[in-house]
């Protein structure tokens, strides 16, 4: 997962694209560059589309219109400004921009589904496609406005003005006409599309797989996060070891709690409370008992995402394809959002999940009747003092929020196109509303971090158990604990939360982790 920031250099070939690549040049600003195979590719296929238009074959979006255009025929003369206009007639998206990264991702991704050379597209697009990449030019791009079926053709159409000179990009932190971003950044636009490249620019599905991989690729960390955390808060409360022991999870087979058990096992080695509070109890609430079946569980729903994410990074999304080898021309449907759609509803589920059963370890520190003998709210004043009640408040609301949020979008399809395009994906609806419980899960788990380290002090005062933390949580309360103080009376805790949110959303605690336990997955 970490050696996205690690890389620096990404050849497109249209067929060895990662998870972790995509990250490294959407957000870490790794340089891309084509492969000659690839090039070739593409030259072959743009002999092919200008052949078939000048015999005037019936080839949709070449020598026809679009959607329910498809019946209209366009002649060779007009085939140039048929492909402008579908950029300047479909660039319809609203809402607040995408962010950079987002948007980086998507040109990664049309890029690396041109290189294949089943497009017809010239490879001077998929170099300005590069350039803009590797000169940190960025389309303005609106989130809302794709249905995810004939490609995310709203939001890649915003992004496609850019390589004419037209629409708003963002260079060097400042939004610019297109024609001045480019200007600026010592990039000449295309004069013009050209037969077919209006669809290899908006006919696929690298908006929602862009938004979608991103988010997938946070949330793999947010999951390892709650391992961390979720193990802390198992310390303050004095939980059982028993239920994490090894044979208990092989027998059962499934790999993801396997995974979190033994990773259970080595965050809590050599920790005095845990080892002094065996046998208080039989057995610990879910919460706490069941981390390996539920977080276990998420990793699963991740793996199986992530394998569906890296066949679409390697896709050939847009319509009609091209097979030089026959000079076949094939109208179909790989643009549609459903391969993407359903994994990202599945990511939105998953992610929830965790905050879910955050928010239950949090109230069990903070409810003196679940807590094994933690004082109410986690101050030592009560009554006065609230402590850290309304810590669960905001925890319980995110975590219910994602509820809302987790319902997928891709049981919905509105028709379009004069019922030509019947049944849509709604995919970048589903990539977009991940996002949104990733980010209020990524919050939720901050919380509990906030929680278990004022439960640790307040153990710690209680001495029932010792005081002695495992030597990785220790590096991450005294990590905390540089940044929060223990809360001995009321004070404003926004600048607490504010200062363990930035923890769990960037790679710092998990740097900690990777130091001292290098078999932590």
């Amino acid at each position: 997962m970490e050696c996205a920031r690690s890389i620096s250099c990404v050849a497109l070939d249209g067929r060895h694209l990662t998870l972790d690549a995509l990250v490294a040049v959407a957000r870490f600003g790794a340089k891309v560059e084509l492969t000659e195979e690839a090039v070739e590719a593409m030259a072959r296929s743009r002999a092919l589309a200008e052949k078939i238009a000048g015999e005037k074959r019936v080839a949709y979006g070449i020598t026809t219109g679009f959607g329910d255009f498809a019946t209209v025929a366009v002649p060779e003369e007009m085939s140039s400004q048929l492909s402008n206009n579908l950029i300047l007639s479909h660039c319809v998206a609203t809402g607040e921009p995408y962010s950079d990264e987002q948007v980086r991702g998507m040109m990664l991704l049309r890029a690396n589904a041109l290189c294949l050379g089943f497009s017809g597209v010239r490879p001077v697009l998929v170099e300005k496609l590069v350039e803009l990449l590797n000169r940190h030019v960025t389309p303005v791009v609106p989130q809302k406005g794709s249905l995810g079926a004939s490609g995310d053709l709203a939001p890649l159409s915003h992004m496609g003005l850019v390589l004419l000179g037209r629409g708003e990009a963002v260079f060097e932190g400042e939004t610019l006409p297109g024609a001045e971003a480019l200007r600026r950044a010592g990039i000449e636009p295309l004069e013009t599309l050209v037969s077919k490249e209006g669809l290899g620019i908006t006919n696929g599905t690298c908006a929602m797989t862009s938004v979608g991989a991103l988010h997938l690729y946070d949330a793999i960390r947010a999951a390892r996060l709650a391992d961390v955390i979720g193990t802390l808060s198992l310390t303050a409360l004095a939980g059982q070891l028993d239920a994490f022991q090894d044979r208990m999870h092989q027998v059962r087979g499934q790999l993801g709690q396997i995974l979190v058990a033994k990773n259970i096992r080595l965050l809590t080695e050599n920790c005095e409370i845990l080892d002094r509070a065996r046998g208080l109890r039989v057995q610990d609430a879910y919460a706490l008992r069941c981390m390996p079946q539920v977080h276990g569980a998420v990793r699963d729903a991740l793996e199986y995402i992530r394998s569906k994410v890296e066949i679409e990074l390697n896709a050939v999304t847009d319509n009609p394809l091209m097979f030089p080898e026959d000079e076949a021309v094939i109208s179909g449907g790989n643009f549609h959002g459903e391969p993407m759609a359903l994994p990202f509803d599945f990511l939105a589920i998953a992610v929830s999940e965790l905050a879910s059963i955050s928010e239950r370890r949090i109230e069990r520190m903070v409810n003196a009747a679940l807590s094994n003998g933690l004082t109410r709210f986690l101050t030592t004043e009560g009554g006065v003092n609230s402590g850290y009640m309304i810590v669960q408040y905001s925890a319980a609301s995110m975590a219910s929020e994602n509820k809302v949020l987790s319902h997928p979008a891709s049981v919905d399809s509105i028709p379009s196109s004069a019922n030509q395009e019947d049944f849509v994906s709604m995919g970048t609806t589903a990539a977009r509303k991940a996002g949104q419980v990733l980010e209020n899960t990524l919050s939720v788990l901050a919380y509990e971090l906030l929680t278990a380290c004022q439960a640790v002090d307040i153990r710690r005062r209680e001495g029932s158990c010792g005081s002695g933390l495992s030597p990785v949580h220790q590096a991450i309360y005294e990590h905390v604990r540089e940044k929060v103080d223990f809360l001995e009376t009321d004070r404003e805790l926004w600048p607490d939360i504010r200062q363990v949110e930035k923890m769990v959303r960037t790679n710092e605690l998990l740097d900690i982790v990777s130091e001292r336990i290098p078999d932590f997955e």
